[in-house]
């Protein structure tokens, strides 16, 4: 059975996560399908923000969607100053970047091999 054909379950949240990231203008918004290559999460959304107060407005964005959804993060990595930010929801794990710390961090290039959801029907 092609598992990529079917709908995740968990689609839905990806979907709501991107809309509500791409509504505050997030730049280079991704996510990846890393079902069998990691056991923490189903799903990695990623994206970067321009400033630390978009990085804010970003996650805040994203927490109160998801939260209007009945969803609520079970962990958060939620300091500006870091550069890099993360909402944990369990099937699907939020990280929004400054663009010096995505390139630092490279999850890019360490998921690049994961296949990506199509996002084109919320951004």
């Amino acid at each position: 059975k092609n598992k990529s054909a079917e709908q995740p379950d968990f689609l839905p949240d990806i979907l709501r996560i991107a809309a509500a990231a791409a509504d505050r203008k997030a730049i280079d918004l991704k996510a990846y399908d890393v079902r069998g290559l990691t056991v923490i999460a189903d799903s990695f959304v990623l994206c970067s923000a321009s400033s630390e107060p978009q990085l804010k407005a970003i996650l805040n964005a994203v927490r109160r969607e998801m939260k209007e959804a009945g969803k609520h993060a079970l962990h958060a990595e939620d300091e500006p100053s870091s550069g890099w930010m993360v909402l944990d929801f369990g099937d699907v794990i939020f990280h929004v970047f400054r663009e010096e710390a995505r390139q630092y961090y490279d999850l890019d290039g360490l998921w690049g091999d994961a296949p990506l959801f199509s996002l084109d029907s919320v951004i």
